[in-house]
């Protein structure tokens, strides 16, 4: 046999040995991704992390394997808590949302589960980086802007809490007016970023969804804050705390006819898009 017949014979034997070996390893990824679904839905967290990475090992190119790893890691994240251990769960579901995303930079499910794992950790300016990922892959996502209003809004209010309090006063959320200038000035030059922001992105979560009640009612709580940079012009804050009102009369009405639907409905209600909430 020539040397070219001895390697075409080498080939077609190694390949005769990889089918079935790739083929073996594969339907155990798809047996251990069940059986990391099923303990998933029976809430055994740890134990559904170790058949999903049993199954990114045994064929990291089966569909979803990341995604379930991921979310896994996402469930066991307590939210506002920084301990070591919570922030290496978040990281591990960020890394495997990332790795998600170099296969589908758009993919939704992991753009969000980033955003989430940023701001269950406190993460803020992160968190609103992700939101805004979101938002490109999806202009007509509400709650991603809805996101980005409420972390403009909390940034802005510790702001104000700890300007204030450097001069011995509490946030009254009526503007401040009893706050020194060189107060209001510092909470001036904290806050009118994250107000104007806050705000055009709350507006336009309601623009998408005319009765995204939570939405209007963190527009209430922004005007509360715009109110803090007006600094000695009493019309514009008393205007301001108008605004709040109204939008928190609008909230508290529309979050009524959205419960009085949802009984109606038996828990569902649709937007202006025939998108269910």
């Amino acid at each position: 046999m020539n040397r070219l017949a001895r390697l075409s014979v080498l080939a077609a034997a190694t390949l005769s040995v990889i089918v079935p070996i790739t083929g073996c390893k594969s339907l155990q990824a798809r047996d251990q991704l069940n059986k990391g679904v099923r303990a998933y839905k029976s809430q055994r967290y740890e134990e559904a992390i170790e058949h999903f990475q049993q199954a990114v090992n045994l064929d990291p190119s089966l569909p979803m394997t990341n995604t379930y790893l991921a979310t896994a890691y996402a469930q066991q994240v307590v939210a506002g808590a920084d301990t070591p251990e919570n922030l290496r769960s978040a990281e591990l579901a960020i890394n495997g949302y990332q790795k998600v995303l170099t296969e589908k930079p758009k993919d939704i499910n992991s753009l969000k589960g980033i955003a989430a794992m940023y701001m269950n950790t406190n993460r803020y300016d992160e968190a609103k980086l992700w939101q805004k990922k979101v938002i490109d892959a999806d202009p007509t996502d509400a709650d991603a802007a809805y996101t980005v209003g409420v972390i403009d809004w909390t940034l802005a209010r510790k702001n104000a809490v700890k300007d204030l309090a450097a001069a011995g006063l509490q946030d009254m959320s009526d503007g401040n007016p009893k706050a020194p200038k060189p107060v209001c000035q510092k909470i001036v030059e904290d806050n009118t970023p994250l107000v104007d922001e806050g705000l055009q992105y709350l507006n336009k979560a309601v623009d998408i969804r005319n009765n995204y009640d939570a939405a209007m009612a963190y527009i209430n709580l922004l005007y509360r804050r715009k109110a803090d940079l007006e600094c000695g012009n009493d019309p514009a804050r008393k205007s301001d705390l108008a605004q709040a009102d109204s939008w928190l009369a609008k909230a508290m009405g529309t979050r009524k006819a959205n419960d009085e639907k949802k009984a109606q409905t038996g828990g569902i209600v649709l937007d202006t898009n025939g998108n269910s909430q």
